[in-house]
């Protein structure tokens, strides 16, 4: 029977509890339930892994990878979202805990984490009681391709020792770098061999059998290798002790709120953005679309009632919701047989979990991590606008040379001046005709037989024009206007969405200007927002209806009829 798609006709959810609960098919159950299974093998051993690179016991990955998909599948918004954490998740949590608890107690690091996770959750449900899901949209795309690359680059430094089978205190970039060259003469060949076969059985099976859960072999296969070879007596490291049960109840300690606040603040608005951009990523025909402020609560909720039990911060994660998807999910049941899985593997498997090798999360880690790092992405930014990736690599360096907090307000910051500075420069274009046609088109060298109507010069400003851009628009429109020389001066105003007082007067001050050197200034195209701002305004009296036209073949038409009568006269 052919799979079917959820009822397109339920609107997402409006109460409690997600619509595909109250309308669930039976025929979407079996494809849930392959692609729960199919998620968990990919899941599972990158949240062991990601709770390393947090600095933090592997168990608290298991955590992450239960209760918040509970929270997230019944409260959340998107059918095929994988909650649990990522790589850029666990990098913060790990400045936040370097922080809180540089002696590295094992106990006081799972208290920071409770409170860091708690602050996360308690965040982003008042970003959702306060709407603020468009607040995602401030992070431009290339400022976030670059954030991503940065942690991409520290993840990798982060986790080569490792692989290296090496130790040292952790410090800034270049000190760790540093510090990995000179331990390399130290480096544990066998630890190295650890590391570089998981990491090239992980690129194979992606590269040949993408759909064979490649995380899972690999870590079974080490865990083999630590029993059958006896790899600990060669110096490779393993995870070690891991606790079989249930979670226990942890509360925040509030001493460290104050501390920990901004890097919680930081930690929420990546938590939010990945999981948006996940959940609309894989977004069916059919599927209700991920609502922001929706997802701003069952992310919050998720971490909130997450961080009692331990858990990191949790978000929607890109590459395991990939993998959910292409395994057939249908609904968020999917993500609750994921959830089932690692409950059964905290019960079941602790003992086998001990003995991953460290080098084999590490490999995971980098793996996975890697791919953040697009060139691709880069190069595709370069063909559009070179500008923009400039603002790439200011957000890369910030969070290589800063640290991945101050990356993020490097990557805020610098969304807000590239902001800034579009909305402060809009273009203005010269507009010309298409030989034989009414079709204006802006000037261009590709277009060199495009006509200027005799004795008028056409120009469109574009965007809002506003106290921040006015002056800039006026300096552009004057130097076409003394190159041209022109009898009338047409502002085309179709791509004009506002105007506000300060433009007003400088157009007025402008059509005075003109006037007494014997040019008249015609506007076209207002949308009635904007014409109704003109008509308030002295310009508008100034202009009257004459000098006011729909479009640019009535002003045309009126000004040939014009130039006619002059001539007759």
């Amino acid at each position: 029977m052919a799979q079917q798609s959820p009822d397109h006709a339920s609107r997402a959810t409006q109460g409690i509890v997600p619509d595909w609960i109250a309308h669930y098919r039976m025929a979407w159950a079996k494809p849930d339930l392959i692609a729960g299974l199919t998620a968990s093998a990919v899941v599972i051993p990158k949240a062991l892994a990601y709770a390393t690179v947090a600095g933090l016991p592997v168990q608290i990955g298991l955590y992450t990878a239960f209760v918040p998909m509970v929270i997230y599948a019944l409260f959340g918004t998107s059918r095929p979202l994988s909650v649990s954490t990522t790589t850029t998740l666990a990098i913060l949590v790990a400045s936040a805990l370097g922080r809180a608890v540089p002696d590295g107690d094992a106990a006081q690091l799972v208290t920071a984490t409770v409170t860091v996770t708690a602050l996360v959750g308690v965040i982003l449900l008042l970003a959702s009681l306060l709407r603020l899901g468009f607040l995602a949209n401030f992070i431009s795309e290339p400022v976030l391709v670059g954030f991503k690359a940065g942690i991409a680059v520290v993840i990798v430094v982060d986790q080569i020792p490792k692989l290296l089978g090496i130790h040292f205190a952790k410090g800034s970039f270049f000190h760790n770098l540093l510090a990995i060259a000179q331990g390399i003469p130290h480096a544990s060949m066998t630890t190295i061999a650890v590391g570089a076969a998981t990491a090239a059985a992980l690129l194979a099976f992606e590269r040949f059998t993408p759909r064979l859960p490649a995380p899972l072999v690999a870590v079974a296969a080490a865990i083999a290798g630590v029993s059958l070879l006896g790899l600990q007596a060669h110096g490779v490291e393993t995870v070690g002790h891991v606790p079989t049960g249930l979670p226990t109840l942890t509360m925040p300690d509030l001493a460290l709120v104050e501390m920990l606040w901004p890097v919680a603040l930081g930690t929420a608005l990546m938590s939010f953005t990945e999981t948006i951009a996940a959940g609309r990523a894989f977004v069916r025909e059919g599927e209700p679309t991920p609502r922001a402020n929706r997802e701003l609560f069952a992310t919050g909720l998720a971490n909130l009632a997450g961080a009692f039990t331990g858990v990191m911060p949790a978000g929607g994660g890109t590459t395991q919701t990939a993998v959910n998807r292409s395994a057939g999910a249908v609904t968020q049941a999917a993500e609750l047989v994921t959830a089932a899985v690692a409950l059964g593997s905290m019960l079941l498997l602790a003992p086998l979990i001990g003995l991953i090798p460290q080098a084999t999360l590490g490999a995971v880690v980098i793996v996975y991590s890697v791919g953040l790092f697009d060139p691709a992405e880069f190069r595709a930014i370069v063909r559009i606008r070179r500008t923009e990736l400039v603002w790439a690599l200011v957000a890369l360096a910030g969070v290589v040379l800063l640290g991945t907090l101050q990356g993020i307000v490097v990557a805020i910051v610098v969304s807000l001046v590239a902001l800034a500075y579009q909305v402060s420069n809009p273009p203005v274009y010269v507009l010309l005709r298409k030989p034989g046609t009414n079709v204006f088109r802006p000037s261009s060298a590709a277009h060199p037989g495009d006509d200027a109507i005799p004795g008028m010069l056409v120009l469109r400003p574009e965007g809002r024009i506003f106290f921040a851009n006015a002056e800039l628009v006026g300096q552009k429109m004057r130097a076409f206007i003394e190159e041209a020389a022109p009898r009338v001066v047409v502002l085309d105003l179709g791509g004009v969405f506002d105007i506000e007082y300060t433009a007003l007067k400088m157009l007025t001050q402008a059509e005075a200007h003109f006037r007494q050197v014997g040019v008249s200034l015609w506007l076209v195209g207002l949308n009635p927002g904007v014409l109704e701002m003109v008509q308030r305004s002295p310009l508008g009296a100034t202009l009257g209806r004459e000098r006011m036209f729909h479009n640019l073949d009535q002003a045309v038409d009126f000004h040939r009829r014009a130039a006619s009568a002059d001539g007759v006269r």
